[in-house]
């Protein structure tokens, strides 16, 4: 991504609705999964930190992003080494395996998305879960993925069907970020039908809108962890390298 939106990223990601809803939905996804204690975790591709304090309630947090002003970030506010690496052929930490590997809101950023998730699998230790969100619906594509340099967005059944590819299983797939889905719907189509200029989604808005959008978002965090919606402008996935265990709830 340009160096200006993780300028932007680093300003708004303690604020945004979005940053700070999508963390409370993920630590309620993250609760159902019950980790063993002390879990080595690996977050690839965390910009400039905005999950890594909620990560560390579940264990130790190692970090790999590709950028030099979102690593400089991350060291220097969460005090932890982030180390430099890309997917598929640059990851680092080959000598180690992980509990939990997230990978939020980062595989439509790569080209060659199964050879990047073979090389995830990789470092999956037993019983391991590899956690991926990504953005829903190739025909919700619009200037805001080309300004994030996305490459594709994902439905939940295409997102199983790569995994299954790089030889993961999956547990459970679905879509969140539902409920704020039918205004989202509408301002793309107006953007589209109307030849509108697009909202900048990364901007902070107003204190009021903000708080608003963020409470209609959170709602969704304490069902996530056992279930996913039928549709959404975000898929999730938990995936393994093996057979999944009983208290890793299906869907």
């Amino acid at each position: 991504m340009d160096r200006v939106i993780y300028e932007r990223m680093a300003e708004t990601q303690q604020m945004h609705w979005w940053f700070a809803g999508r963390r409370l939905i993920l630590q309620h996804l993250l609760e159902s999964l019950r980790l063993p204690a002390g879990s080595r975790i690996l977050e690839v591709g965390c910009g400039t930190g905005a999950n890594i304090a909620m990560l560390q309630k579940f264990g130790s947090v190692s970090a790999v992003e590709l950028d030099p002003f979102a690593r400089a970030h991350v060291g220097a506010a969460m005090k932890i080494e982030v180390a430099p690496g890309s997917l598929p052929d640059q990851l680092p930490y080959a000598d180690r395996k992980f509990d939990l590997i997230c990978l939020f809101d980062v595989l439509e950023h790569v080209e060659h998305d199964r050879e990047a998730l073979s090389v995830l699998r990789e470092r999956l230790a037993p019983r391991g879960v590899l956690v991926i969100t990504v953005p829903a619906y190739q025909w919700l594509y619009s200037s805001h993925d080309a300004q994030h340099h996305h490459y594709r967005r994902y439905t939940a059944h295409q997102l199983r069907t790569v995994a299954k590819a790089a030889g993961l299983q999956p547990a459970r797939a679905g879509y969140y970020n539902s409920v704020l889905f039918p205004l989202a719907l509408i301002r793309r189509l107006a953007e589209k039908l109307l030849n509108l200029d697009p909202i900048d989604d990364s901007a902070l808005p107003g204190s009021l809108l903000n708080g608003l959008l963020y409470r209609a978002f959170s709602l969704e965090a304490r069902l996530i962890g056992s279930w996913f919606f039928p549709f959404g402008l975000s898929v999730a996935g938990l995936f393994r390298a093996d057979s999944f265990h009983s208290e890793v709830p299906n869907q």
